[in-house]
């Protein structure tokens, strides 16, 4: 039996060997497969190991290259202009750590010098250009005009399409060439063609005004525009700007206008200096209405007085010339050598003023122009060390400007807090603006938003441009406060109305003055474009009057209307009332209809938001009379005595109209409709002398008449 056992078990367990050895050979070449695989893995792990190591090494490559860039782009950028945060490299200024002790000795290797660079002739056409430019920055000088123009038409015959684009302005204002709209065109046609931006804001010019034969519109205007402003044209990224904020032609927008009111606003805080020009803003209707408004202004008689004597050594005239020198201003061009002749002459008198006027100068010196001085921070830091000794507050801030830039001492930030909070003190608006800047990047102190703002808004009070700029940036990033485009847009705008151009506003001014009524409008109208409130207004005035006819006739009461409507949403009250009036009268409307409802949605804001006498007087005139508005005798009596109280100016006029409310007050009950028929019998002769009146007024006629015969003939005889 047990044999017959081994056998079954022999002849059972083969089979099972015989699978399980198969089974292990399978599994052995399942691994050998799966480590063929794994091995295949590995290897292209490792391969794009490589590839990824590769491509960090381009990215930091790149990354490096980048960095080098922008680092290199800052410093020029620093070095070519006054940067909004001062740090501007000057000759001689300490680079060394703040911490570090100053000397002005340098004990270290000097650095190796490379061989100097080549630099590559200038373009005799650019040449002329460049020259032109120079001689349009004495804009007050009719010799440098004159000049300027006639390299420019040099440069223009050579085919300068930049130097072409000016000459068109000249011809399309009469600046310099005689006023020729139908050249102008031409040339401002051609040129944009070619891509020039002056040109193609030139041509959104005339397509608004519809004027050099092309008609109004407004789509082809936005086109060249924004053309224009896309090559950085501040002309068309202004009037661009403008038709974004008051959806002009095109969807409102105040993160549209912001984009280019922005691009403007930083290429001003740019060029900007804190000695930038005075802006002159005259408005046509306040000087018509109060002939001797601006009676005060300089001309070039009391120019000359101040001279005469200062040369007899007045300090006040000589602090005075030296300013009106420094800054420009009617009849005066900025020079600021003849500004230093005078500063210095006060200065050694031991004027504080002049001698921070001097510091002034050396510390932002520009020697690279024909009236401007060599820096110098060894001379700046003498002359406001001397102001700052008497408390000069303009000394004290050029102190801490020194301090601060590291011009020519130790960069130190608390020794410039210092000096920029004496002078903050005093109102000065340099040290307000320092002093925000310092709070505002933290330099030597914690950062503090709000310190920052209190002192840029101090300092815009003063319309200080670079208050007004860093104040636009934090509203437009809600840095200190809540984001607001409004603002920010408003702020920008603000600045951007501060750049050279604005030097037009006096041109068109001059030339009203003299009579050429087509050149100044054409000024007015360009600046009107780009959003200025003066120039809104002058274009309204003039075209009100019918002293242009560059525009036609029977359109000056559509355009001056429109005019005065923009001129009256940036808030001036006189072209508020403008605009009810041509409402009022059916001027520039359509069907030349009175709008009694509109007009009074107009005075009624000029009386609520600006206290306007005048607008208070026209409602009580309309509840008076019952236009546009239920008649109210007792409203029209409130608002009379609103506009007495408001102005001196009103008290007569509402004496006269309160007399005349009176009388048709006592005798309303006589018209009144419902009440009137209980008088009308009493205003009827038969009631008073029956049927036959007409009897008795013959026979008393005629015993009148025969009375005087006979007192005649006696007294003939």
């Amino acid at each position: 039996m047990w044999i017959a056992r081994i056998l079954i078990f022999v002849l059972i367990s083969c089979p099972l060997v015989d699978s399980h050895r198969a089974r292990e050979a399978s599994e052995d070449d399942e691994f050998s497969t799966y480590l063929d695989e794994e091995e295949g893995i590995e290897e292209e792990i490792e391969e794009l190991e490589a590839e990824i190591s590769e491509l960090e090494d381009r990215k930091r490559n790149l990354e490096t290259e980048e960095f080098q860039y922008i680092e290199k782009s800052f410093v020029q950028h620093e070095t070519l202009h006054r940067a909004p945060d001062f740090n501007i490299k000057r000759s001689g200024e300490y680079s060394g750590s703040p911490n570090e002790p100053y000397s002005t000795s340098d004990s270290s290797t000097p650095p190796i010098k490379s061989a100097p660079r080549e630099e590559e002739p200038l373009d005799p056409t650019q040449k002329l250009f460049n020259q032109a430019l120079l001689h349009l920055r004495k804009s007050d000088d009719k010799k440098s005009v004159r000049k300027a123009y006639s390299l420019l038409q040099e440069a223009w015959k050579l085919n300068h399409t930049e130097a072409g684009g000016i000459v068109a302005f000249g011809h399309l204002f009469g600046v310099y060439f005689k006023q020729n709209l139908p050249h102008a065109a031409e040339i401002l046609r051609n040129l944009s063609s070619l891509g020039e931006p002056r040109a193609q804001g030139g041509m959104g010019l005339l397509h608004t005004l519809g004027i050099a034969g092309y008609n109004v519109s407004q789509a082809k205007s936005l086109i060249y525009y924004t053309f224009g402003a896309l090559g950085e044209n501040p002309f068309s990224m202004m009037a661009l700007a403008y038709k974004h904020w008051q959806g002009i032609g095109v969807a409102q927008s105040c993160e549209g206008a912001l984009i280019w009111y922005r691009k403007v606003a930083d290429r001003v805080a740019e060029d900007v200096s804190t000695s930038a020009f005075v802006v002159s803003r005259i408005r046509l209707q306040d000087e018509y209405e109060n002939p001797n408004f601006f009676a005060t202004m300089l001309d070039q008689d009391l120019v000359h007085y101040f001279q005469f004597i200062a040369e007899k050594g007045d300090t006040k005239a000589q602090i005075g010339l030296g300013q009106l020198h420094y800054q420009g201003g009617r009849g005066v061009n900025i020079d600021h050598k003849v500004a230093l002749t005078y500063f210095k002459h006060a200065a050694d008198k031991g004027s504080a003023s002049a001698q921070a006027y001097v510091g002034k100068l050396y510390a932002e010196g520009n020697d690279d122009i024909e009236d401007g001085v060599p820096q110098d921070n060894d001379t700046a830091y003498k002359y406001y060390k001397l102001s700052a000794e008497q408390g000069n507050a303009m000394g004290l801030a050029g102190l801490g400007s020194l301090y601060l830039n590291g011009q020519g001492v130790r960069r130190n930030y608390e020794t410039a807090r210092k000096y920029f909070q004496m002078a903050a003190d005093q109102a000065n608006v340099e040290g307000q603006v320092n002093l925000g800047v310092i709070y505002f990047l933290g330099l030597g102190v914690q950062k503090d938003y709000k310190k920052a703002i209190k002192y840029f808004n101090l300092a815009s009070q003063s319309g200080h441009v670079l208050a007004l700029y860093y104040l636009a940036q934090m509203q437009e990033s809600g840095l200190g406060m809540l984001r607001s485009c409004h603002m920010a847009v408003e702020l920008y705008k603000s600045v951007a109305e501060r750049g050279r151009w604005s030097e037009q506003l006096m041109e068109a001014y001059d030339a009203y003055k003299a009579g050429k009524r087509n050149q100044a409008f054409m000024l007015y109208a360009a600046l009107a474009e780009m959003g200025y409130e003066v120039a809104l207004s002058n274009a309204a005035f003039i075209l009100e009057r019918h002293e242009t006819d560059i525009i036609a006739e029977e359109w000056h009461a559509k355009l001056a209307l429109k005019y005065w409507e923009r001129a009256a949403a940036q808030g001036y009250t006189t072209a508020r009332i403008k605009v009810g009036d041509y409402y009022y009268y059916g001027l520039g409307v359509e069907d030349s209809k009175a709008n009694y409802e509109e007009a009074v949605v107009h005075y009624r804001a000029a009386s609520d938001q600006f206290q306007s006498a005048q607008a208070m007087f026209n409602l009580a005139y309309m509840h008076e009379l019952g236009q546009g508005m239920k008649q109210d005798i007792h409203l029209a009596k409130r608002y009379y005595d609103m506009a007495a109280e408001t102005s001196t100016d009103a008290q007569l006029p509402v004496l006269l109209a309160l007399a005349k409310l009176a009388l048709l007050y006592g005798l309303e009950p006589f018209y009144n409709e419902k009440t009137k028929h209980h008088y009308e019998p009493y205003f009827n002769v038969d009631f008073w002398l029956g049927a036959n009146w007409d009897i008795y007024v013959i026979t008393l006629l005629t015993i009148i008449f025969t009375a005087l015969t006979c007192f005649v003939v006696q007294r003939r005889r």
